[in-house]
């Protein structure tokens, strides 16, 4: 018996023991928590609930030339309601929230019912929820509605009443431009101008006390506490928004028409490298044609045949030919080595000028003068590709630039072999950006001195100038002075004589080069299954260059491949767009040859503006005899005397406006209430509605021609 007292008691000291030494253990730990990491878990416990976050500064602008908005950030507010707030009443809560519903429900949100909502803003109270969402995207007239409604009028701490500002970036011009102007998101590369000028659009960031009131949300503690953010700047851009619309237009319906893969198209001021329009067009996997990518700035491509000029200049600078110089074209065909080299469009010429072969854009020409003169000094002619800066990024103020390629004489590990340098000189085993070819032509209309292109002329801040980005040469002469006229003379010559000629103007001259590249090609490998890029690279007018532009097209499916059929006319279109949007590219007329009349006859029965007639009559130094006071006046001519007669105009009949040139004629009818539709360019030989008719309202054709 007393050995098994004993056990038992042994056993009860134990868990004696064990409990008195747990306890020991638990009243140090709290002792140690308490004093000696009190502060250090104080700490990390405020630090829970409250904690200084960034404030998003308002982000700067993207202005276009002239300051319209290509980008900016829209004020939008979310409001926030915190029906525990210290500094609400339940008197005020109470008196107020059937009012508050009602308006909620009425105006805010029709997802409660009234009664629906004033149960929902009692449960919240009643849970001691803070900082609870009432709506998110309200305008600034909605947001001063709010503030009005009751309770929330009463203000921040005493109606509960949170408002949140909160910049949304928009694009009030639309899709012009979106690549260009890019966009900065999280967790996503910066693209375009957006992410180029991301720490000047941005600002500096701001600083507020906030607690946290949910799993994730966080409500600022107190405005007094906040360091505000510092907004950040505008930048002006060079593109001039109906030129850029006129660029989009015209690559679109290319795009579209030959069912192409993608396209682009820069449009570039000559003199100081300014970027006027850049566009983009690419194809979906849907079909759909969108802007998603850069092809002008990101993507470097066997350019083809608008390599030539370049090959042709190297030539020149070296004094290897004169253009008047022949060459045998051998129909269309050569074999370099093992390779065979053919002209894209059969000929079948032989010997003709070397100025011929450019401008027909024989591939056979260019190839065997660059094999001859410089087979075995290759290092020349790569040389002076350098000399023209081929070989160097734009620097362009877009993240992503491709960088251009060409390989260095005889280099084995680029794969030189004896047929690399013909096949270089049209455009082969070379690659180059749209912009960086843009920069080289544009280099050549500008009498020779490169201009880096830029699309940011000045950093602004409230209107006021912070800095500003001035035109900046990059070689002062890419070549001779005399290289570079011939090479202005080849272009010109294309447009004139060879593959552009079908789609010269009669209003203005531009040069040029077509260009047609098989995408992917490979020497010594079947041609199967090919596709190709075509390109125009030129400028105009071409006596006095204002613009230079560069078309890109990749992989035309329908209606034609070739640079002349496809990338040409979208270049046309531009040009044209150009021509009737600004004056200042149209030469005065007092500069003009004075014509010479047709069949020397005089000029009878031209009808319009009395006092403008009696300018050009003067300017033709023809006599005449003025018989009339009246605005309108025809000419009329006995023997050998002209005179100007008066043309009586009604306000209550269809005026008889034959003879009349189309601006005059349409003051006339259309402030009279006709509607116009015009036919054809001269001056109105018919119209459709007979002069004498009553005016109602009446649509009238008229039909213009330039025939005398």
């Amino acid at each position: 018996m007393i050995n098994i007292k004993n056990e038992v008691l042994y056993r009860v000291y134990g868990v004696l023991c064990f409990v008195v030494l747990v306890a020991i253990l638990i009243t140090y730990q709290a002792v140690n928590v308490s004093y000696f990491q009190g502060e250090k878990w104080r700490q990390e416990g405020r630090s829970s609930y409250f904690e200084i976050r960034d404030v998003k500064a308002e982000r700067g602008n993207i202005l276009a030339s002239d300051g319209s908005f290509l980008a900016t950030s829209l004020p939008f507010f979310e409001i926030r309601f915190d029906p525990n707030s210290s500094g609400m009443r339940e008197e005020d809560f109470q008196s107020n929230i059937d009012s508050l519903a009602y308006c909620l429900a009425t105006h805010v949100s029709d997802s409660f019912t009234v009664g629906g909502y004033k149960q929902y803003l009692i449960d919240e109270r009643t849970a001691g929820n803070r900082y609870i969402k009432i709506k998110g995207g309200v305008s600034y007239s909605e947001m001063m509605k709010i503030k009005k409604f009751p309770l929330f009028n009463l203000g921040k701490y005493r109606g509960g009443l949170i408002i949140n500002r909160i910049a949304k970036r928009d694009r009030p011009m639309g899709l012009l431009a979106q690549r260009t102007i890019g966009y900065v998101r999280e967790n996503a590369k910066p693209v375009g101008l957006e992410g180029f000028y991301d720490k000047v659009l941005g600002g500096k960031k701001g600083k507020q006390a906030m607690r946290r009131v949910g799993n994730n949300t966080w409500m600022p503690v107190d405005d007094l506490m906040a360091i505000d953010p510092q907004n950040g700047d505008d930048i002006l851009t060079t593109i001039d928004l109906g030129l850029q619309e006129v660029v989009e237009k015209a690559l679109y319906r290319a795009v579209n028409y030959h069912e192409a893969k993608h396209g682009t198209a820069v449009l570039m001021e000559t003199e100081t490298g300014a970027i006027r329009a850049i566009a983009n067009i690419g194809r979906l996997e849907s079909g759909r044609l969108w802007e998603t990518y850069n092809y002008a700035v990101g993507e470097a491509v066997e350019p083809g045949s608008t390599y030539k000029l370049a090959a042709m200049m190297a030539l020149m600078e070296d004094g290897h030919i004169r253009l008047d110089d022949s060459i045998d074209l051998e129909q269309g065909r050569v074999n370099f080595y093992e390779e065979e080299m053919v002209d894209a469009s059969f000929h079948q010429l032989d010997t003709t000028t070397i100025r011929k072969a450019f401008e027909i854009s024989s591939n056979v020409g260019i190839g065997k003068l660059t094999q001859k003169y410089y087979e075995e000094n290759a290092s020349q002619f790569i040389k002076r590709l350098k000399q023209m800066q081929l070989h160097l990024p734009a620097g362009i103020e877009i993240e992503g630039e491709a960088a251009p390629y060409i390989k260095e004489a005889y280099d084995t590990e680029a794969n030189w072999s004896g047929t690399t340098v013909p096949w270089m000189s049209i455009g082969y085993e070379v690659t180059i950006t749209p912009l960086q070819l843009l920069a080289f032509y544009n280099a050549v209309a500008n009498d020779g001195r490169m201009m880096k292109p830029y699309l940011v002329s000045e950093i602004q801040h409230f209107g006021n100038t912070l800095q500003t980005f001035k035109p900046t040469i990059v070689k002062q002469r890419i070549a001779s002075s005399g290289t570079i006229e011939k090479a202005q003379a080849l272009l010109e010559g294309v447009v004139e004589n060879g593959t552009a000629k079908k789609w010269k103007s009669q209003r203005y001259r531009f040069a040029g080069k077509t260009g047609t590249a098989q995408i992917n090609y490979r020497r010594f490998k079947p041609k199967t299954n090919i596709k190709h890029r075509a390109s125009f690279a030129g400028y105009f007018p071409a006596d006095d260059p204002k613009y230079s532009c560069v078309v890109m097209i990749t992989e035309p499916t329908e209606h034609g491949i070739y640079g002349s059929e496809v990338a040409l006319p979208v270049f046309r279109e531009i040009a044209d767009g150009c021509f009737d949007s600004q004056i200042e590219l149209h030469q005065a007329l007092n500069k003009r040859r004075k014509p010479n009349l047709k069949n020397k006859q005089l000029p009878v029965y031209s009808v319009g503006d009395r006092t403008d007639m009696a300018k050009v009559l003067d300017y033709l130094d023809l006599s005449y005899e003025t018989y009339t006071n009246d605005i309108w006046a025809v000419t009329k001519s006995e023997s050998d005397t002209l005179s100007l007669e008066p043309r009586y105009i009604s306000d209550d009949v269809v005026p008889n406006v034959v003879g009349m040139g189309v601006r005059d004629a349409l003051y006339i009818l259309e402030n009279r209430g006709l509607n116009v539709v015009i036919s054809g360019t001269g001056k109105v030989r018919l119209q459709s509605i007979k002069a004498g008719t009553k005016i109602k309202g009446q649509t009238i054709k008229l039909r213009l021609t330039s025939n005398s």
